[in-house]
């Protein structure tokens, strides 16, 4: 994609894209919208995490409506203010995903490299640890939840 093909949105659009899905998305497809309306951005880091191939069948993500979407959007507002972004995307997959699948897809557009990477990293930590959703996994035909790790929550204390 070269410069001249800039898209500039509204501005309103330009501060975040943050969305819960209960279906599959083209992470391909998503950076490059999100690339292009930030083409004069310093700046554009991206995370995608997927289910693992570790020996899950699969994986079912779970959510609390009313407050899941919103606090997603509250996260991204908190990214935007905390390193003045010129953007943010914040994906989150629900329902059950199959090994291989997107699940997450967060990605911030700055002046600099710096304040995209951090805030990038700081959205995934508290979505990793603070998040509201539940997860499991189905192994040999059996259920199991998933809590965060210790080193999840240790992400999470740098920030504070």
């Amino acid at each position: 994609m070269s410069w001249r093909s800039c898209h500039r949105l509204a501005a309103a659009d330009l501060a975040q894209d943050v969305r819960l899905l209960d279906g599959p998305f083209d992470p391909a497809g998503e950076m490059a919208l999100f690339n292009s309306a930030h083409c004069r951005s310093g700046g554009i880091v991206s995370f995608l995490g997927q289910v693992r191939g570790d020996g899950a069948e699969l994986l079912e993500l779970r959510h609390y409506a009313p407050l899941t979407l919103a606090g997603m959007r509250e996260l991204a507002q908190t990214c935007v203010r905390r390193w003045q972004l010129d953007g943010v995307l914040m994906l989150h997959r629900t329902g059950q995903l199959l090994p291989g699948e997107p699940i997450v897809l967060v990605a911030a557009a700055a002046p600099h490299r710096r304040q995209a990477f951090a805030a990038a990293d700081y959205a995934m930590d508290h979505l990793k640890s603070e998040s509201w959703f539940w997860k499991r996994e189905r192994r040999a035909g059996q259920w199991h939840w998933i809590e965060p790790h210790a080193d999840d929550y240790a992400g999470l204390e740098r920030w504070t």
